[in-house]
């Protein structure tokens, strides 16, 4: 095993056991970090003897052969420097070549967010009538009411479940729990789908899994996309929308009503409130739309 393939392995292992981050986020940071040591690689320089040239080069020939955004771009500079973080802990070098390397600027990335009526719209889309009809209703209404990340969504144990409480226990990026208040339409949901489950033959390593597909197996991500976005077009949003935005409009509702960030943050499991006060900024513009549309000189 060559320099950079042991540099490669030791800063995943370092990714998923120490810093204990979602499989998500250790795949997205090895991603970048694999094709920049194979820049230094192809450029025979060791990733301890790497300049601050070296990094910004790499970023400036990524960004010019693949056109990526500058949010891309950030994301790449996080995980180099989280490489050399990684690096001068172990003590592989003396300085730190990204001391002076700047991460990109970018525009607050507002995420698409529903209307409460668009909301009742897609839910109201749910024919109940069919086999899976409870089911479905049932995701749509634990995605708004909780703000769950569709991974979190997937892994619900029907053992997580306190309907009597009316609280979730869900486990978040870095297998992190929390604790989750559930809505009384959201219950109510809850209530129907468990009574008329199983509909089907049960797989036995998913008989504590809370949603299954039809074939009495978990479901995947793909299909509650798929779910989200074929209820959507029944309740004709013409927004482009995911699981995610049930996310982010169930935040956006809840500090446009006042919810206090700090709550919102423990909701959503966000490990900074930095992360929260995006929504702060979605509210900030709504507010400022209707400032701008009743002023007499706008």
């Amino acid at each position: 095993m060559n320099v950079y393939e042991e540099t490669f392995q030791e800063f995943k292992s370092y990714l998923k056991l120490e810093r204990g981050l979602s499989a998500n986020t250790v795949s997205s940071y090895c991603s970048d970090v694999e094709k920049f040591l194979d820049y230094l690689k192809n450029r025979r320089t060791a990733p301890a003897d790497a300049s601050p040239e070296d990094i910004s080069g790499f970023i400036i020939n990524l960004a010019s052969g693949d056109r990526i955004s500058k949010r891309t771009q950030a994301r790449i500079t996080s995980s180099i420097k989280s490489l050399y973080k990684y690096l001068e802990a172990e003590g592989k070098f003396q300085n730190n070549p990204c001391d002076k390397i700047d991460t990109p600027r970018i525009q607050p990335y507002l995420p698409t967010v529903l209307s409460v009526d668009e909301v009742l719209a897609i839910l109201n889309a749910v024919d109940l009538s069919q086999k899976e009809g409870h089911r479905d209703r049932c995701i749509l209404e634990i995605l708004y009411s909780c703000g769950l990340r569709v991974s979190e969504l997937c892994n619900l144990k029907i053992s997580d479940i306190f309907l009597k409480e009316g609280f979730l226990k869900v486990f978040g990026k870095g297998s992190k729990q929390r604790l989750v208040p559930v809505g009384e339409p959201a219950l109510k949901a809850m209530e129907l789908y468990l009574a008329g489950r199983p509909f089907h033959k049960i797989e036995r390593k998913s008989e504590d899994i809370l949603f299954l597909n039809s074939r009495g197996g978990s479901m995947s991500r793909v299909a509650v996309f798929n779910i989200v976005r074929k209820y959507a077009a029944a309740a004709g949003i013409t927004k482009e929308i995911s699981p995610h935005t049930f996310r982010h409009s169930f935040a956006t509702h809840l500090v446009e009503n006042g919810a206090d960030l700090r709550v919102v943050q423990q909701m959503l499991g966000h490990e900074s409130i930095l992360t929260t006060e995006i929504y702060t900024h979605i509210d900030s513009e709504k507010w400022q739309k209707n400032i701008l549309k009743f002023h007499p000189k706008r």
